[in-house]
């Protein structure tokens, strides 16, 4: 069965545009099923693989991909050496199975590893050599991307979110064997492969902003209906509409007509008291906002009675601070606690853990400004104990006295 269904691959230069569907399908597949062997032969091989949208090269870093991902070991020989055909590099196979073994699990990896061997043996290919020095990333973006981490995962399973950020994202994708382009591609074919259609936002995002272009992925998502499912490309479908569509609104904000300022008056709602699960003593929040889509900023007057102070948390697109009246104090996670006053304009930058407050004998008011990241505005962490409080008294003069 092995060797029979290896054959469906094919030679990658028997493909070019305008030749003749070649007789793919071995003839095993003619003898039970005659209509699948037409089906391989004039439309999948005939058609879809000779398709200009996702090149030759891309088309097998999908399929392999999307094999690997559903634990089709005994396609994958006629899949690596069309790959290798494709000018997919023997590198570049061997970080795709190390990669999915995070994205579809360890035992799908190593069976790949087999079938790949057999391939790399019989072409004389020895074991690759990947690069070491590691991709350099958007550090604004990662701290977001962390932050975004903790706040899903860090209460439920810590391990995870720690695995997460330090070996997935602060290792995995920052290999260089892979383009960082080609990495998300991988990704998104294991992901519909598997059904996974709810973990691709983060993703598409992620390969459309290295370079993956609307056509090719919708190529993609047409190019797995035949190795996935068509089940699992059509859901596929309202997940990647819905990215574009969002993509599409933040690129093109609405102005003009169609936008209207609008007013919310002071007074307007009803303040509401800080969770003692977020803050520690008296703290209120009033004149809360909330931006619509695409925009993504929101905020509220924060007024904390004397010796009142948030958790220590951090924000994945940071935040401002604008101080209104009172006297104040904040800390980063490592450094000194610092003085506020009126007037003063504090940012913390993205994933900065830290805290603010009033003083023990000072209340204190700010106004909070900050952005969402898929939703989430703050990570909140645990309490500031009084001991890290009070390091505060060590300020001379000022907001003691």
């Amino acid at each position: 069965m092995t060797l029979a269904m290896t054959g469906l691959a094919g030679p990658a230069q028997a493909q070019g545009q305008g030749a003749p569907a070649p007789r793919v399908a071995p003839q095993a597949v003619y003898d039970i099923a005659p209509s699948l062997g037409a089906y391989t032969d004039e439309v999948l091989f005939g058609e879809v693989w000779r398709r200009e949208g996702l090149i030759p090269r891309d088309r097998s870093l999908v399929t392999v991909s999307a094999l690997i991902a559903n634990g089709r070991a005994a396609q994958l020989r006629g899949h690596v050496g069309r790959a290798l055909d494709n000018g997919v590099r023997p590198e570049e196979i061997a970080e795709i199975i190390t990669h999915l073994a995070f994205y579809a699990g360890w035992p799908v990896a190593i069976s790949a590893v087999q079938e790949t061997k057999a391939v790399f043996e019989q072409r004389d290919i020895g074991t690759p050599v990947p690069a070491t020095a590691p991709l350099s990333l958007d550090e604004a973006a990662e701290a977001r991307r962390r932050a975004a981490v903790q706040a899903s995962a860090g209460a439920v399973a810590p391990p995870l979110a720690d695995l997460t950020n330090r070996v997935l994202f602060g290792d995995l994708w920052r290999r260089p064997t892979l383009a960082p382009r080609d990495r998300s591609l991988v990704t998104i074919a294991a992901l519909i492969a598997n059904g996974q259609a709810e973990q691709m936002p983060f993703h598409v995002n992620r390969a459309m902003d290295a370079g993956l272009t609307e056509a090719q992925l919708s190529e993609v998502v047409t190019h797995l209906a035949f190795y996935a499912g068509w089940p699992r490309s059509m859901s596929a479908v309202p997940v990647v509409q819905k990215i574009l569509a969002e993509r599409a609104k933040a690129a093109a904000p609405q102005t003009g007509a169609g936008a209207a300022i609008r007013i919310q008056r002071h007074g307007g709602q009803p303040s509401a008291t800080g969770p003692a699960s977020n803050f520690t003593g008296t703290v209120r929040v009033e004149s809360r906002f909330q931006a619509e889509s695409p925009a993504r900023v929101g905020g509220g007057v924060v007024s904390f009675e004397p010796g009142a102070r948030t958790a220590w948390h951090a924000h994945p697109l940071g935040q401002t601070l604008i101080v209104t009246s009172g006297c104040g104090w904040v800390q980063q996670e490592g450094g000194p606690v610092q003085e506020i006053r009126p007037g003063d304009v504090v940012w913390f930058p993205p994933g900065i853990k830290h805290w603010h407050g009033a003083t023990p004998n000072s209340a204190m008011s700010h106004v909070a400004v900050a952005e969402a990241q898929d939703g989430t505005s703050t990570v909140w962490m645990e309490h500031v104990t009084d001991d890290q409080y009070a390091q505060g008294s060590s300020i001379p003069g000022g907001c003691r006295t």
